[in-house]
């Protein structure tokens, strides 16, 4: 069955850009970095470690007279090769299908690997956004709206910023580059008026790099 984002005339948007548009960046997340810190592989293996450590301990305790002994903890060691091989291959298929647009107008983040959905946010909607760096230069941008439209956090996930569930936040994970990114979305959105009227990237810079020198004086 084919879904309306396999035939998509921009990658990663909905549509064609309307005029006057521009796309500033497009990124996906690093899968590796996503599968520590969305799916938590890291703690899961962990956990199997834990429980396998228990089980060699029980058998040894009990004697181990034949390789049936150790039943166990070969049982606990596939579990763990399965399921953090599991993991990794939802983190893939999870990074592959998301694409992650900057525009001189909006962030949009087009992700979902069996139901494909794409999600339109007004840079003037975006309050705040908070950074976090992660590993080999990657990081999160979770993006805090002032709007009264809410984002449900079943939908979004695991585009969402974790533990907010009355107020989700849409997420941009383990994207590479992070400050990079991070600046051109600053710049973006101080590019966005009051009014809703949007002046050229550059002037923005120029005016947020004059206003922290201000503060500086």
């Amino acid at each position: 069955m084919m879904t309306e984002y396999e035939m998509e005339p921009v990658p990663g948007l909905p549509g064609l850009l309307p005029k006057g548009e521009t796309i500033i960046w497009q990124g996906a997340p690093n899968w590796r970095v996503l599968a520590r810190t969305a799916f938590h592989t890291g703690t899961v293996a962990a956990y199997f470690a834990a429980l396998t450590i228990f089980a060699l301990g029980a058998a040894l305790w009990r004697g181990v007279e034949a390789p049936s002994d150790l039943a166990g903890v070969a049982i606990t060691v596939g579990g763990m090769i399965v399921g953090l091989a599991l993991l990794h291959l939802l983190a893939w298929a999870v990074a592959r299908s998301t694409i992650y647009t900057l525009t001189d107008r909006r962030v949009v983040l087009r992700f979902g690997v069996a139901l494909p959905k794409c999600i339109n946010l007004p840079l003037g909607i975006i309050g705040n956004v908070d950074l976090r760096h992660r590993a080999n230069g990657t990081g999160d941008l979770a993006i805090k709206l002032n709007s009264e439209q809410r984002l449900g956090y079943a939908a979004l996930w695991p585009h969402a910023r974790a533990w907010h569930y009355v107020e989700p936040q849409p997420m941009m994970r383990a994207v590479p580059d992070i400050d990079a990114v991070a600046t051109l979305l600053a710049r973006a959105c101080l590019s966005i008026q009051t009014d809703g009227r949007v002046v050229p990237i550059e002037a923005a810079a120029r005016r947020a790099q004059a206003e922290e020198q201000a503060v500086a004086a």
